[in-house]
This record gives structure tokens, C-alpha cells and sequence, in this order.
């Protein structure tokens, strides 16, 4: 696996520091390769049971490269139990407690550890599909014996579980898109940008072009609830409204309105509309980077580059909507005083894995980065409650 990082992103610590994010690519030039890091058969134990020839690969565009050439072996891990089951038919099917795949983050960028459990967490308390996380400690041996790799946060898949439990079905098309066109900015539409992760083999993107024909139709400006009624034949938009308020309020930028990427689509054959479903979510729960996180009225938003934003906002139906999810989050799942003791319990739950990182092996440059992290969090929550009910009395 090292040897295939190496050919894929250059020598490990070609950055030259230990901890923080490194400069790009070999030279300092960030790039990403076309295809991902190799899997390799390996052995997990959990619980003293052992599954084995698990997949193994390491995970990641932008935190992998950085994490990689900064020189810290806390790298992302993804697990898929059955990936070598034609090679040794012995474990076909093999599950992980009913999962295929998983995903463990090492929490790039977040000192605190707790922004991609929370921020899903805050997900499904709000009502949308998001995946279920959970806290591990991660020992990993590859050659002289189990050394800590630190504390990560382990990701339930999309394409796995999700599907599976928080719809009816799972035989619908499920997309990740990533490229230009996943803006879904008028005449944008390529096939590779929107990646199927199931039902590979049917070539059939109809439900996406028809997301793309309804949003741009010039009704948008000459018969707005003819728009409505077209647009919600092909998307829920109850969901997508209810995700952007959650999303904004809680302030994420590396996903759509920022980037093109992070997200999943999927097309719920029960209602026959595409549904958004989060992912990734650890830049989640502060302004961030790339001009920082959406102004909650989207005054920093170019409308036609991210039209599934700015078009529904600019429709006072869709708005009042949106308005009435920014009150709902505030009031539950965002609620300042949850919120400050939610992160209480999780900070006091992995403060002993966390503090104890090693060198090599964690972002932190000292223990006091954690509680110093924690701080800001409670900050940021209250920080986040004022400016959306300031911006509901406007």
C-alpha cells in the first residue's frame, strides 16, 4: 500500500512537516491521481473475532494527498469485506455486523475529532438519510506488531447500509457526483461526473437529465408553480431544503454551493424522486475555507453556477420553506444548549484516545489543541443560533 502511495502522490513527507497539511503534489503542484489506492487483503480483529481477507485501502482526494505528504501515517482507511471473495470464495458475503463496507476518517483538520460524527449525527436528528458514525481506536500491524494509529471516526457507507436501512429499497439509482457538471448549472450534463454506484451496468441517466430539463425550464420565470410542480415530479425538494437549512445553519462548505462534490443522489423508486443524502462531513461546524461557508440568505452565491441553490431560493415557496427548516434547526437538532452538552459528553468520552495520539500518528501538536478545538465548537454553535435568528426577524 505504501509503495502504491508513493507511485500515486510521491514520496511520503515530500512536504516536509510532520503534522500540518502539505504543499500538493511532488513540487509542490496538488493534483490527484485518476484512480484510486490499491486494495489489499488483510485481517481484522474486533471483539477477538477475526475476519479475514478483509479489503483494505486507503481513502481520500485532498486530505489523503496533504495527510500522506505531510508525513503522518494517520491516514483514512476504506474496509470492504467481501472485495477479494472470487479470489477466496470462503468468505463470500462476509459482513461486518451486517455492513460491507466502511469507512474510518481520520478527522482531518479537526482537532476536535467530533465534527463528522456530529454533523451526521445533527443529519438524522433533522430527518434526513445520513450515515450512522461512531468512535474507534484504530491499531494497525504491518510488520512489527499493532501500533495506534490514533482516534478515527468509523463512516457507514451510502452505498452499503443507507440505502439499505434508511429507505424502502436499495434498487434505485444511487449517484456520486464529482466534476463540473455536478453543479448542475444549465448545459453542464456529462454522464462520467455523475458516478453510479449501483445499477453500474444500465446505462440509463435519465433521472438526472430530467432533474437538470426541470430546473432550467423557462417556466422557472414565466409560470413558477407549473416550475414547482415539474421540478418536484423528479426531485424532493421537501428534503433538499430541509439539507441546505441544516447545512447552511451549521455552516459545511466542502459540498455543493462551494464544491462539486460530496454528496450522493438517490433515486427513491417509492416516490420516484431523487433524494440528497450528505456525505463527508468533516470540514462541517465552522466558516472554512474556499470564501468560507454560505451566508444563510446565499447573498455570496452565484445563482446560475449552483442554480439547485440559488433557483429555489429565489422562489418565495421554496424560501418560506427554507426559512421554516432554519427555525426547526435552531430549535432541535441545532439547539445551542443540546448542542453544548452533546459536545461535553463526546469530548469527555475521547479525550484520553485522543490526547494520547502519537507522534507521527496525529494532528494534534499538543493536548491542549483538543480542548482548545472543544472551545470552539461551543462558540461556533452559539456564534451560528444568533445569525439565523437574526436573519429570520429580517
Amino acid at each position: 500500500m505504501m509503495t502504491d502511495m508513493t507511485e500515486l502522490y510521491g514520496e511520503f513527507g515530500s512536504s516536509g512537516s510532520n503534522n500540518g497539511p502539505g504543499q500538493g503534489g511532488p513540487g509542490g503542484v496538488s493534483f490527484f491521481p485518476e484512480e484510486d489506492p490499491i486494495f489489499v487483503p488483510a485481517e481484522v480483529f474486533y471483539n477477538d473475532k477475526e475476519w479475514y481477507k478483509v479489503g483494505v485501502r486507503f481513502k481520500g482526494n485532498s486530505s489523503l494527498q496533504s495527510t500522506w505528504q505531510a508525513g503522518n501515517l494517520k491516514l483514512s482507511f476504506k474496509l470492504d469485506f467481501d472485495e477479494f471473495e472470487d479470489e477466496y470464495p470462503q468468505i463470500d458475503n462476509q459482513r461486518f455486523y451486517g455492513f460491507k463496507k466502511l469507512s474510518l476518517k481520520n478527522n482531518y483538520n479537526d482537532k476536535s475529532m467530533l465534527r463528522e460524527k456530529v454533523a451526521a449525527d445533527i443529519f438524522r436528528t433533522a430527518g434526513l438519510a445520513s450515515s450512522h458514525t461512531a468512535f474507534y481506536t484504530v491499531y494497525v500491524d504491518h510488520g512489527d506488531g499493532p501500533t495506534y494509529f490514533g482516534l478515527y471516526t468509523l463512516v457507514e457507507e451510502v452505498d452499503d447500509t443507507v440505502i439499505d436501512t434508511q429507505f424502502s429499497d436499495n434498487d434505485g439509482n444511487l449517484y456520486k457526483p464529482d466534476g463540473d457538471g455536478a453543479t448542475f448549472a444549465e448545459n453542464s450534463f456529462t454522464k462520467d461526473v455523475f458516478v453510479k454506484k449501483t445499477n453500474e451496468d444500465d446505462a440509463d441517466w435519465s433521472d438526472i437529465q430530467n432533474l437538470f430539463t426541470a430546473l432550467h425550464d423557462e417556466t422557472r420565470t414565466t409560470d413558477t408553480a407549473a416550475w414547482r410542480e415539474n421540478l418536484e415530479t423528479v426531485f424532493d425538494t421537501d428534503v433538499f431544503l430541509n439539507y441546505l437549512a441544516v447545512n447552511t445553519v451549521i455552516q459545511n462548505w466542502d459540498t455543493y454551493g462551494r464544491m462539486t462534490h460530496n454528496y450522493f443522489l438517490y433515486n427513491n423508486l417509492d416516490s420516484g424522486k431523487l433524494n440528497w443524502i450528505p456525505w463527508d462531513n468533516n470540514e462541517a461546524l465552522q466558516t472554512g475555507n474556499m470564501d468560507g461557508s454560505l451566508a444563510l440568505d446565499f447573498s455570496d452565491l452565484n445563482n446560475a453556477q449552483w442554480p439547485l441553490i440559488g433557483y429555489l431560493y429565489q422562489d418565495s415557496v421554496y424560501k418560506a420553506k427554507y426559512d421554516s427548516y432554519v427555525n426547526d434547526i435552531i430549535n432541535n437538532a441545532f439547539n445551542e444548549n443540546t448542542m453544548q452538552l452533546t459536545y461535553s459528553n463526546y469530548a469527555n468520552l475521547i479525550e484520553s484516545y485522543a490526547t494520547t495520539e502519537l507522534p507521527g500518528y496525529t494532528f494534534l501538536n499538543n493536548s491542549s489543541d483538543f480542548q482548545a478545538a472543544i472551545s470552539e465548537l461551543n462558540s461556533h454553535v452559539s456564534q451560528r443560533n444568533t445569525a439565523a435568528t437574526n436573519y429570520l426577524s429580517k
